[in-house]
């Protein structure tokens, strides 16, 4: 006969008001047909399965739930949950609560409709809740702040998993999130040399793909958009520091042959960086 046990502790720092704390953590053995529910929570309470079996019951789903598999509680929903009179499961969770609280869970792909993240035996998620618990029992004044790291940990690992089962968008809105993704890519990394061939593997995407979803939203391709977005900077550059020669500026926005970049900046603006730098100069001057 399986014994239950039961191991919980409250983070030392009280929580009154803010964007986000961890309220508590545990671990236990739950016993044959253990059920809690149905009934709300004001906060949201993430289990991780460690072994044994059960199910779990939302206002939208019903799920049957194993060894390696999390899930969500969200708040305000009617929840039921149940370990398996045969394999009745044991598990560890954590509560988190503030005003960031929602954001954080939605970005790593939780909704109240997709609760459940099937991380597999491998999963660091239970290390994770293992540390929180540690950290709570501890009692030091260092708990909180080292529960929210782990918290975020906690997310980013179930982001990895959640954001690539749907990680091939369909329909318009997931077209124009990719283009967006893509967009802010080369307006974080255009001063690097990176290439598109780069963007698309970092974004895990064909580029063949990228490419023409990019055309239909914006009327260019990715490699003339980023650029155009290198030539606009460097405009601005060759305004604002005219202590940079222009080998400097070319550089500072990536292209790393000057000759290359006197090309495609006469291919924009019908001058050379040189000629615009002297008409912009000549006009303050005036």
């Amino acid at each position: 006969m399986i014994q239950e046990t039961y191991s919980a502790a409250a983070n030392p720092e009280v929580y009154e008001k803010g964007n986000l704390h961890v309220l508590f953590a545990g671990e236990s053995q739950t016993r044959a047909d253990h059920r809690v529910g149905p009934k709300v929570y004001d906060y949201f309470l993430l289990h991780f399965i460690e072994q044994g079996k059960g199910s779990y019951q939302t206002e939208f789903s019903a799920f049957d739930l194993g060894e390696g598999d999390c899930f969500l509680i969200h708040p305000e929903q009617l929840v039921t949950y149940a370990s398996d009179v045969a394999e009745p499961w044991r598990y560890r969770w954590i509560a988190f609560t503030g005003a960031e609280a929602a954001g954080l869970v939605h970005r790593a792909g939780f909704t109240p409709e997709r609760p459940v993240l099937r991380d597999g035996k491998d999963s660091i998620i239970p290390q994770l809740l293992r540390r929180v618990l540690q950290a709570f029992q501890s009692k030091k004044t260092s708990s909180h702040l080292l529960s929210l790291g782990l918290l975020h940990e906690l997310m980013a690992e179930a982001q990895e998993t959640l954001v690539k089962e749907s990680a091939i968008p369909f329909g318009e809105a997931g077209v124009q999130r990719i283009v967006k993704q893509m967009i802010h890519y080369m307006t974080s990394q255009y001063a690097h040399p990176v290439s598109i061939e780069q963007m698309c593997s970092s974004l895990g995407y064909n580029r063949a793909y990228l490419s023409r979803i990019f055309k239909k939203e914006t009327g260019i391709t990715p490699v003339t958009y980023l650029l155009k977005l290198r030539i606009d900077k460097s405009r601005q550059l060759l305004r604002e520091r005219p202590e940079l020669s222009i080998e400097q500026i070319a550089a500072s926005v990536g292209l790393t042959d000057p000759l290359y970049f006197s090309r495609q900046f006469r291919r924009f603006h019908h001058e050379s960086p040189s000629e615009y730098r002297r008409s912009v100069t000549s006009r303050s001057t005036k």
